[in-house]
């Protein structure tokens, strides 16, 4: 009596897996490890992921892109064939280990997702330099009056800016967002709700308000490089 042959299926290897592969032969084979990165972070296809029980969201409501959170995740596939220093620089600091232009950046990662780096930065890293910026402002001048209470200062930098509170601001992103209510938030929600607050502001402010505000944070972010939270 014969007997078929049991054949073992071959695990599927995910496109992601096909990246981290590729970026792992490319920094073996001497491609310095930034450019292979910003290479295999061109190719990559998903906007979020769960990795060891990790919640990746690469792509904020649709259009801005998370590039240092996406290095990170390569990074963390790649560690034991990275320079520690360069590594932490780049990933805590915000340094890269080569300076590249814009169109250099623009090559490797793609002409897309480089227009979605342009809109987290602006609409996520610059945001939140303004608010630090204008929440600056406000500690000195409440400072020479004795008064020092941080939420206060926080809620008065949030009407400067938007006309409005901090909680009725959150109020308004969750319920637009059909989020629930709640007393904490995830950091992914935080990035979503600096976004909604760039884009509330484009509403909402004159353009030249818009463009000296711009400005205001930009050199912020110049003053304080590495201060501002991704």
């Amino acid at each position: 009596m014969k007997t078929k042959l049991q054949t073992k299926t071959a695990p599927l290897v995910s496109p992601e897996d096909k990246v981290i592969k590729q970026l792992r032969e490319d920094i073996t084979n001497g491609k310095h490890w930034y450019i292979a990165l910003l290479e295999a972070v061109g190719r990559w296809e998903v906007a979020e992921e769960v990795v060891d029980g990790r919640s990746y969201k690469y792509l904020i409501d649709g259009e801005a892109f998370d590039l240092l959170l996406l290095a990170e995740r390569l990074c963390r596939a790649v560690d034991n064939l990275l320079p520690e220093n360069e590594k932490v620089a780049l990933l805590f600091h915000g340094k890269p280990p080569l300076e590249l232009s814009a169109d250099e950046l623009k090559k490797l990662i793609s002409s897309q997702k480089y227009r979605q780096y342009l809109n987290y930065f602006y609409g996520i890293t610059a945001e939140e330099a303004l608010l630090l910026a204008v929440e600056d402002e406000v500690r000195k001048e409440r400072h020479a009056l004795g008064r020092n209470n941080e939420q206060e200062i926080a809620d008065e930098a949030y009407r400067r800016i938007y006309g409005t509170t901090q909680q009725e601001l959150l109020r308004l992103f969750r319920r637009e967002k059909g989020y629930r209510r709640s007393r904490s938030m995830s950091l992914t929600e935080l990035k979503e709700f600096t976004y909604w607050l760039f884009r509330y502001r484009l509403r909402h402010c004159e353009k030249a308000r818009i463009g000296s505000d711009t400005r205001k944070a930009l050199k912020w972010l110049k003053r304080n490089a590495g201060s501002s939270s991704r």
